[in-house]
């Protein structure tokens, strides 16, 4: 990292970056000559999709007085950027639906898992979040959206907008790894779940942890750009801190897609080594192609690895609700939505947005980026309320990996991107894509500690607290 930027205050600026934005002003001066004033839509854009799903009652919300945005999804993405909407144009109204009735975070949910720390940790109130932040929550399921009319329906009611943000999250896609039957996928899911879509999964991930007596626990790397890159890596290692600490004959065997570990190689390398060298297994180059559940297996070209119990990561793809909506990005290998990779709205419809794990561009799938790509977004959408274009802005990716539970230490990668040149720029093929990655080129700039230390432990705990603020927490706390 470069000389006038430390870590501390590269947190500080992403994480924190609520602080005085109500007053801050709006740049650019592009005018949107291509958007039709009356519809919103580009001119001369794609055929928009009909809604399949009409529920005829409206929504028990407030009437409607002036401009709405709605936000679909309360994960990292949703939540951050309904609270800098709200930030910015504060006569607008903002509401976000969301299905779940509690949030469960992804990020650090690994250390529950071993123990570190406790389920209030990750767990909060999206009641809370509304009511710090001025905005409405809407629990609920999308089941369709009509971009004519600009209404969204759910099952609790319809609801119309002016501006739609879609921050759905992700699904699982068995198929990728030779789980097509619907039973055998729905048994699968039961048995062995991934335990990257939080709630229920983790809970049983919990469990299958702390009743492991002896054994191989299997863990898989999927293909394509997953959820949280070194996630799978870290969680190897909580569990392996977990089967050191209770003294069992139990190892952990992770069948890695890839060559070798993307992110953080070098610390995650030194730690199966150094920590837990009698409690993993490392295997790269594994393409799963078959589960047998009957055999307790799983298999690629060339070998069949049995095991005793498992948390199997399949490849992941955009929520099923991108598809449903006909907004897939047909070269997308992930079913991501077709977005303007420099603004995030949708290629013929400049009042939807699509934001975090959903959205086709190659930025990490993680909860630090969603957030920074949230504060973003609510820039280009209040920019375009006043009738400029906010110049492009690279998210910022901060993440931090629990490596040790006794001391508690961790290991650090941080990024910028470089400016996306092209719609075909790394995201439509997903080999370059992955060349992307590697090689370094998508960075602008990366900064890394991979000397594991109780300090970057700490200032792990220090990560998470000062982004969930900004998800639940009201912009007070930060000046």
């Amino acid at each position: 990292m470069g000389k006038n930027l430390s870590r501390r205050k590269f947190l500080m600026g992403t994480a924190g970056a609520t602080a005085g934005m109500a007053l801050t002003g709006l740049n650019g001066k592009t005018a949107l000559a291509d958007v039709d004033p009356n519809t919103g839509l580009m001119r001369d854009g794609i055929p928009i999709q009909k809604p399949t799903i009409i529920v005829e009652n409206k929504a028990e919300l407030p009437p409607k007085r002036g401009l709405r945005a709605v936000v679909v999804g309360g994960g990292w993405g949703g939540l951050t950027i309904a609270k800098h909407l709200k930030l910015r144009v504060p006569e607008m109204e903002v509401v976000v639906i969301e299905r779940r009735s509690m949030f469960m975070s992804c990020p650090i949910s690994n250390l529950w898992l071993a123990g570190l720390v406790d389920f209030d940790f990750i767990t909060h109130s999206f009641v809370d979040a509304a009511q710090n932040n001025n905005y409405l929550f809407f629990q609920a399921t999308v089941l369709d959206v009509d971009r004519e009319k600009r209404i969204v329906y759910t099952e609790r009611g319809y609801m119309e907008y002016d501006y739609l943000v879609l921050s759905p999250g992700i699904d699982y896609d068995y198929g990728a790894i030779g789980v097509h039957d619907h039973e055998q996928r729905h048994t699968l899911m039961k048995r062995y779940p991934a335990a990257f879509k939080p709630g229920s999964e983790h809970i049983t991930l919990k469990k299958k942890i702390e009743t492991f007596e002896k054994g191989l626990f299997l863990l898989t790397v999927p293909s394509g750009n997953y959820r949280c890159l070194p996630a799978p890596y870290e969680r190897t290692c909580m569990i392996a801190s977990v089967f050191k600490r209770k003294k069992i004959p139990a190892k952990v065997l992770l069948l890695d897609h890839t060559h070798d570990i993307k992110i953080k190689g070098v610390g995650f390398h030194a730690a199966f080594d150094e920590l837990y060298k009698d409690y993993i297994e490392y295997i790269p180059s594994v393409s799963l192609i078959n589960v047998d559940l009957d055999r307790k297996s799983v298999s690629d070209e060339f070998d069949e690895y049995q095991f005793d119990d498992a948390a199997i990561y399949p490849r992941i793809r955009a929520s099923r609700l991108i598809e449903h909506l006909g907004l897939v990005q047909d070269s997308s290998p992930q079913k991501e939505a077709r977005i303007d990779m420099h603004r995030n709205h949708i290629h013929d419809d400049r009042r939807v947005y699509v934001i975090g794990d959903s959205r086709s561009t190659g930025y990490s799938k993680s909860g630090s980026t969603a957030q920074a790509e949230a504060r973003y977004v609510a820039r280009v959408i209040a920019g375009r309320i006043k009738g400029v274009e906010i110049p492009w802005e690279s998210p910022d990716t901060t993440c931090y990996s629990m490596v040790a539970a006794e001391p508690m230490e961790a290991i650090y990668f941080g990024s910028k991107y470089l400016h996306p040149q092209s719609a075909g720029t790394a995201m439509d093929n997903e080999r370059f894509r992955d060349y992307w990655i590697d090689s370094g080129v998508a960075f602008a700039w990366r900064d890394r500690n991979m000397n594991r230390s109780e300090e970057l432990g700490q200032e792990m705990i220090g990560w998470a607290l000062t982004h969930y603020a900004e998800m639940f927490e009201s912009a007070e706390m930060f000046q």
